[in-house]
Protein backbone atom coordinates (compact mmCIF):
# COMPACT_ATOMS: atom_id res chain seq x y z
CA UNK A 1 0.00 0.00 0.00
CA UNK A 2 1.07 3.60 -0.54
CA UNK A 3 2.55 5.18 2.58
CA UNK A 4 4.07 8.60 3.29
CA UNK A 5 6.90 8.70 5.84
CA UNK A 6 8.69 11.62 7.48
CA UNK A 7 12.20 10.16 7.42
CA UNK A 8 13.88 13.11 9.16
CA UNK A 9 13.27 16.84 9.52
CA UNK A 10 12.33 18.45 6.21
CA UNK A 11 12.09 15.14 4.36
CA UNK A 12 8.91 13.32 3.37
CA UNK A 13 8.92 10.33 1.03
CA UNK A 14 6.20 8.17 -0.50
CA UNK A 15 6.93 4.46 -0.34
CA UNK A 16 5.20 1.08 -0.42
CA UNK A 17 4.51 -0.95 2.73
CA UNK A 18 2.54 -4.12 3.36
CA UNK A 19 -1.21 -3.92 3.83
CA UNK A 20 -1.93 -4.92 7.45
CA UNK A 21 -4.60 -7.24 8.83
CA UNK A 22 -6.56 -6.59 12.01
CA UNK A 23 -5.94 -8.72 15.09
CA UNK A 24 -8.20 -9.31 18.06
CA UNK A 25 -9.87 -6.08 19.17
CA UNK A 26 -8.64 -4.24 16.08
CA UNK A 27 -10.19 -2.71 12.97
CA UNK A 28 -8.80 -2.25 9.46
CA UNK A 29 -9.71 1.23 8.26
CA UNK A 30 -9.54 2.30 4.63
CA UNK A 31 -8.29 5.84 5.08
CA UNK A 32 -10.27 8.51 3.23
CA UNK A 33 -9.19 11.89 4.66
CA UNK A 34 -6.20 13.11 6.66
CA UNK A 35 -6.02 16.65 7.99
CA UNK A 36 -2.68 18.44 8.24
CA UNK A 37 -2.13 20.34 11.46
CA UNK A 38 0.52 22.33 13.31
CA UNK A 39 1.83 19.16 14.96
CA UNK A 40 2.60 17.69 11.53
CA UNK A 41 4.26 20.88 10.40
CA UNK A 42 6.36 21.18 13.55
CA UNK A 43 7.36 17.52 13.22
CA UNK A 44 8.38 18.09 9.62
CA UNK A 45 10.54 21.04 10.69
CA UNK A 46 12.06 19.14 13.63
CA UNK A 47 10.41 21.32 16.27
CA UNK A 48 7.89 18.87 17.73
CA UNK A 49 8.51 17.61 21.28
CA UNK A 50 7.90 13.92 22.04
CA UNK A 51 8.81 12.97 18.46
CA UNK A 52 11.24 10.50 16.89
CA UNK A 53 12.03 9.69 13.24
CA UNK A 54 11.17 8.03 10.97
CA UNK A 55 7.44 8.43 11.54
CA UNK A 56 4.24 8.02 9.53
CA UNK A 57 2.29 11.20 10.25
CA UNK A 58 -1.48 11.53 10.31
CA UNK A 59 -3.71 11.77 13.38
CA UNK A 60 -6.66 13.82 12.10
CA UNK A 61 -8.38 11.29 9.92
CA UNK A 62 -11.53 9.56 8.79
CA UNK A 63 -12.17 6.44 6.79
CA UNK A 64 -14.38 3.46 6.13
CA UNK A 65 -14.13 0.20 8.07
CA UNK A 66 -12.97 -2.58 5.76
CA UNK A 67 -12.76 -5.49 8.21
CA UNK A 68 -12.75 -6.20 11.92
CA UNK A 69 -10.84 -8.58 14.16
CA UNK A 70 -12.19 -10.97 16.75
CA UNK A 71 -13.93 -9.55 19.78
CA UNK A 72 -14.98 -6.25 18.20
CA UNK A 73 -18.53 -5.11 18.93
CA UNK A 74 -20.40 -2.00 17.83
CA UNK A 75 -18.45 -1.54 14.59
CA UNK A 76 -19.19 -3.21 11.27
CA UNK A 77 -17.61 -3.31 7.84
CA UNK A 78 -18.82 -0.31 5.86
CA UNK A 79 -19.11 1.99 8.87
CA UNK A 80 -17.65 5.44 8.51
CA UNK A 81 -15.41 6.37 11.42
CA UNK A 82 -13.20 9.09 12.86
CA UNK A 83 -9.97 8.37 14.67
CA UNK A 84 -9.41 9.21 18.34
CA UNK A 85 -5.61 9.15 18.20
CA UNK A 86 -4.84 9.21 21.93
CA UNK A 87 -4.03 5.71 23.17
CA UNK A 88 -4.02 5.72 26.98
CA UNK A 89 -3.01 3.04 29.46
CA UNK A 90 -6.21 3.26 31.54
CA UNK A 91 -4.48 2.66 34.87
CA UNK A 92 -2.04 5.50 35.63
CA UNK A 93 -2.70 8.43 37.99
CA UNK A 94 -4.11 10.58 35.18
CA UNK A 95 -6.32 7.84 33.76
CA UNK A 96 -7.70 7.06 37.22
CA UNK A 97 -8.73 10.71 37.46
CA UNK A 98 -10.56 10.48 34.13
CA UNK A 99 -7.82 12.46 32.39
CA UNK A 100 -6.78 9.95 29.75
CA UNK A 101 -5.80 12.89 27.56
CA UNK A 102 -2.63 13.32 29.64
CA UNK A 103 -1.94 9.67 30.47
CA UNK A 104 1.59 9.22 31.80
CA UNK A 105 2.38 6.81 28.97
CA UNK A 106 0.09 8.22 26.28
CA UNK A 107 0.81 7.24 22.71
CA UNK A 108 -0.62 9.61 20.12
CA UNK A 109 -0.97 7.92 16.76
CA UNK A 110 0.94 9.92 14.18
CA UNK A 111 3.21 11.42 16.87
CA UNK A 112 4.54 8.80 19.29
CA UNK A 113 3.48 5.89 17.06
CA UNK A 114 2.88 5.62 13.33
CA UNK A 115 -0.26 7.31 12.08
CA UNK A 116 -2.63 7.14 9.17
CA UNK A 117 -0.85 8.70 6.21
CA UNK A 118 -1.33 5.46 4.28
CA UNK A 119 -4.08 3.68 2.40
CA UNK A 120 -5.04 1.27 5.19
CA UNK A 121 -4.58 1.64 8.91
CA UNK A 122 -5.09 -0.96 11.66
CA UNK A 123 -6.20 0.61 14.94
CA UNK A 124 -7.72 -0.62 18.21
CA UNK A 125 -11.49 -0.59 17.87
CA UNK A 126 -11.80 1.60 20.97
CA UNK A 127 -9.93 4.36 19.12
CA UNK A 128 -12.66 4.74 16.49
CA UNK A 129 -15.82 6.82 16.66
CA UNK A 130 -18.58 5.66 14.30
CA UNK A 131 -20.11 8.71 12.59
CA UNK A 132 -22.13 7.46 9.66
CA UNK A 133 -24.22 10.64 9.60
CA UNK A 134 -21.25 12.98 9.07
CA UNK A 135 -19.28 13.63 5.91
CA UNK A 136 -15.73 12.33 5.62
CA UNK A 137 -14.44 15.90 5.82
CA UNK A 138 -16.43 16.59 8.98
CA UNK A 139 -15.26 13.35 10.57
CA UNK A 140 -11.60 14.14 9.88
CA UNK A 141 -11.98 17.56 11.51
CA UNK A 142 -13.38 16.28 14.82
CA UNK A 143 -9.98 15.86 16.49
CA UNK A 144 -8.65 19.43 16.16
CA UNK A 145 -12.03 20.82 17.18
CA UNK A 146 -12.04 18.52 20.21
CA UNK A 147 -8.75 20.08 21.33
CA UNK A 148 -10.42 23.50 21.29
CA UNK A 149 -13.51 22.18 23.07
CA UNK A 150 -11.32 20.60 25.76
CA UNK A 151 -9.43 23.85 26.36
CA UNK A 152 -12.66 25.79 26.79
CA UNK A 153 -14.15 23.18 29.14
CA UNK A 154 -10.95 23.05 31.17
CA UNK A 155 -10.83 26.84 31.51
CA UNK A 156 -14.17 27.07 33.31
CA UNK A 157 -15.23 29.88 30.94
CA UNK A 158 -18.72 31.15 31.77
CA UNK A 159 -21.49 32.99 29.97
CA UNK A 160 -20.71 36.70 29.94
CA UNK A 161 -16.94 36.23 30.39
CA UNK A 162 -14.50 37.85 28.00
CA UNK A 163 -12.20 35.37 26.25
CA UNK A 164 -9.12 36.44 24.34
CA UNK A 165 -7.92 33.77 21.90
CA UNK A 166 -4.41 34.35 20.57
CA UNK A 167 -3.71 32.51 17.32
CA UNK A 168 -6.09 32.25 14.38
CA UNK A 169 -5.12 28.76 13.20
CA UNK A 170 -7.38 25.69 13.32
CA UNK A 171 -6.91 25.08 17.06
CA UNK A 172 -7.51 28.71 17.94
CA UNK A 173 -10.57 28.77 15.70
CA UNK A 174 -11.97 25.77 17.54
CA UNK A 175 -11.40 27.51 20.86
CA UNK A 176 -13.23 30.57 19.54
CA UNK A 177 -16.19 28.54 18.30
CA UNK A 178 -16.68 26.70 21.58
CA UNK A 179 -16.08 29.82 23.67
CA UNK A 180 -18.87 31.46 21.69
CA UNK A 181 -21.09 28.45 22.34
CA UNK A 182 -20.68 29.10 26.08
CA UNK A 183 -22.00 32.62 25.69
CA UNK A 184 -18.66 34.36 26.15
CA UNK A 185 -17.58 37.56 24.47
CA UNK A 186 -14.74 36.37 22.22
CA UNK A 187 -11.86 38.50 21.01
CA UNK A 188 -9.40 37.06 18.48
CA UNK A 189 -5.76 38.14 18.22
CA UNK A 190 -3.30 37.38 15.43
CA UNK A 191 -0.61 39.13 13.41
CA UNK A 192 -2.28 38.53 10.03
CA UNK A 193 -5.33 40.48 8.94
CA UNK A 194 -6.54 37.70 6.66
CA UNK A 195 -6.63 35.31 9.61
CA UNK A 196 -8.50 37.85 11.72
CA UNK A 197 -11.05 38.26 8.94
CA UNK A 198 -11.47 34.48 8.91
CA UNK A 199 -11.98 34.48 12.69
CA UNK A 200 -14.86 36.91 12.17
CA UNK A 201 -16.45 35.05 9.27
CA UNK A 202 -16.05 31.44 10.45
CA UNK A 203 -15.99 31.62 14.24
CA UNK A 204 -18.16 34.71 14.58
CA UNK A 205 -15.86 36.43 17.08
CA UNK A 206 -17.03 39.71 18.56
CA UNK A 207 -13.82 41.70 18.09
CA UNK A 208 -10.35 41.27 16.60
CA UNK A 209 -6.95 42.66 17.56
CA UNK A 210 -3.83 42.81 15.41
CA UNK A 211 -0.99 41.76 17.72
CA UNK A 212 1.40 44.12 15.89
CA UNK A 213 -0.69 47.23 16.55
CA UNK A 214 -0.64 48.20 20.26
CA UNK A 215 -2.58 45.09 21.29
CA UNK A 216 -2.68 45.77 25.05
CA UNK A 217 -4.06 49.27 24.54
CA UNK A 218 -6.64 47.90 22.10
CA UNK A 219 -7.74 45.21 24.58
CA UNK A 220 -7.99 47.77 27.38
CA UNK A 221 -10.18 49.94 25.18
CA UNK A 222 -12.45 47.03 24.29
CA UNK A 223 -12.86 45.91 27.91
CA UNK A 224 -12.96 49.23 29.74
CA UNK A 225 -9.58 48.42 31.24
CA UNK A 226 -10.66 45.07 32.70
CA UNK A 227 -8.75 42.90 30.20
CA UNK A 228 -9.74 39.27 29.51
CA UNK A 229 -11.19 36.84 32.05
CA UNK A 230 -9.55 33.96 30.19
CA UNK A 231 -6.65 34.18 27.76
CA UNK A 232 -6.14 31.18 25.47
CA UNK A 233 -2.81 31.00 23.64
CA UNK A 234 -2.95 28.68 20.64
CA UNK A 235 0.16 29.93 18.85
CA UNK A 236 2.99 27.61 19.85
CA UNK A 237 5.18 30.74 19.94
CA UNK A 238 7.46 31.42 22.91
CA UNK A 239 7.11 35.17 22.52
CA UNK A 240 3.34 35.03 22.37
CA UNK A 241 3.01 32.57 25.24
CA UNK A 242 5.26 34.64 27.49
CA UNK A 243 3.33 37.78 26.61
CA UNK A 244 -0.11 36.24 27.22
CA UNK A 245 -0.07 37.06 30.95
CA UNK A 246 -0.32 40.81 30.32
CA UNK A 247 -3.75 40.39 28.71
CA UNK A 248 -5.38 38.57 31.64
CA UNK A 249 -7.55 40.42 34.13
CA UNK A 250 -6.94 40.40 37.86
CA UNK A 251 -8.27 37.05 39.05
CA UNK A 252 -8.18 35.74 35.49
CA UNK A 253 -6.67 32.70 33.80
CA UNK A 254 -4.17 31.90 31.07
CA UNK A 255 -4.59 28.64 29.17
CA UNK A 256 -1.77 27.26 27.04
CA UNK A 257 -3.40 25.30 24.23
CA UNK A 258 -0.39 25.44 21.94
CA UNK A 259 2.85 23.57 22.56
CA UNK A 260 6.40 24.75 22.03
CA UNK A 261 9.74 22.99 22.44
CA UNK A 262 11.20 25.60 24.80
CA UNK A 263 11.19 26.99 28.32
CA UNK A 264 8.55 29.60 29.15
CA UNK A 265 9.30 32.52 31.50
CA UNK A 266 7.00 35.02 33.17
CA UNK A 267 7.37 37.90 35.63
CA UNK A 268 6.26 36.56 39.00
CA UNK A 269 5.27 39.90 40.64
CA UNK A 270 2.68 40.54 37.90
CA UNK A 271 1.51 36.93 38.05
CA UNK A 272 1.20 37.14 41.83
CA UNK A 273 -0.52 40.52 42.10
CA UNK A 274 -3.22 39.43 39.65
CA UNK A 275 -3.56 36.02 41.38
CA UNK A 276 -3.63 34.44 37.95
CA UNK A 277 -4.35 30.81 37.17
CA UNK A 278 -2.11 29.15 34.58
CA UNK A 279 -3.46 26.02 32.89
CA UNK A 280 -2.05 23.60 30.36
CA UNK A 281 -4.54 21.99 27.99
CA UNK A 282 -3.51 18.78 26.26
CA UNK A 283 -5.38 16.72 23.67
CA UNK A 284 -9.04 15.88 24.41
CA UNK A 285 -11.28 13.28 26.03
CA UNK A 286 -14.30 11.33 24.85
CA UNK A 287 -16.47 13.96 26.52
CA UNK A 288 -14.93 16.59 24.25
CA UNK A 289 -15.34 14.47 21.12
CA UNK A 290 -19.00 13.92 22.02
CA UNK A 291 -19.50 17.68 22.42
CA UNK A 292 -17.95 18.34 19.01
CA UNK A 293 -20.02 15.66 17.28
CA UNK A 294 -23.18 17.17 18.76
CA UNK A 295 -22.12 20.67 17.67
CA UNK A 296 -21.47 19.48 14.11
CA UNK A 297 -24.71 17.51 13.95
CA UNK A 298 -26.71 20.51 15.15
CA UNK A 299 -25.01 22.86 12.71
CA UNK A 300 -23.57 25.00 15.51
CA UNK A 301 -20.09 24.31 14.11
CA UNK A 302 -19.34 23.53 10.48
CA UNK A 303 -15.73 22.35 10.19
CA UNK A 304 -15.65 22.05 6.41
CA UNK A 305 -15.79 25.85 6.28
CA UNK A 306 -12.22 26.13 7.47
CA UNK A 307 -10.72 23.65 4.99
CA UNK A 308 -8.88 26.02 2.66
CA UNK A 309 -6.47 23.69 0.83
CA UNK A 310 -6.72 20.15 -0.55
CA UNK A 311 -4.67 17.64 -2.45
CA UNK A 312 -4.72 14.02 -3.49
CA UNK A 313 -2.55 11.58 -1.56
CA UNK A 314 -0.06 11.23 -4.43
CA UNK A 315 0.44 15.02 -4.48
CA UNK A 316 1.26 15.52 -0.79
CA UNK A 317 5.05 15.10 -0.86
CA UNK A 318 5.31 17.84 -3.49
CA UNK A 319 2.70 20.11 -1.88
CA UNK A 320 3.64 19.91 1.79
CA UNK A 321 6.52 22.38 1.79
CA UNK A 322 4.45 25.07 0.08
CA UNK A 323 1.69 24.74 2.67
CA UNK A 324 4.16 25.81 5.37
CA UNK A 325 4.71 29.20 3.78
CA UNK A 326 2.70 32.08 5.33
CA UNK A 327 1.79 33.45 1.91
CA UNK A 328 -0.06 30.20 1.14
CA UNK A 329 -2.82 31.28 3.53
CA UNK A 330 -3.44 27.76 4.81
CA UNK A 331 -6.01 27.48 7.58
CA UNK A 332 -6.69 23.75 7.31
CA UNK A 333 -5.28 21.48 4.61
CA UNK A 334 -6.90 18.15 3.83
CA UNK A 335 -5.45 15.14 2.03
CA UNK A 336 -7.98 12.94 0.27
CA UNK A 337 -7.62 9.37 -0.87
CA UNK A 338 -10.60 9.15 -3.21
Amino acid sequence: MKTIVCLEPNRLIQTDTSKPEPGAGEVLLRVARVGICGTDMHAYRGNQPFFVYPRILGHELSGVVESIGDGVDGIAAGDQAALIPYVACGSCAACRKGKSNCCTSISVLGVHADGGMREWFVVPAKQLLVVNDLTLDQAAALEPLAIGAHAVRRSGLKQGDTALVIGGGPIGLGVMAFAKSRGARVIAMDIQEDKLAFCRSWAGVDETINALEAPLERLEALTGGDLADVVFDATGSVRSMEGAFQYASHGGSVVYVGLVKADIKFHDPDFHKKELTLLGSRNATMEDFAAVVEAVRSGAVEPTGYITHRCEFDELVDRFESWLQPEAGVVKAMVQFE
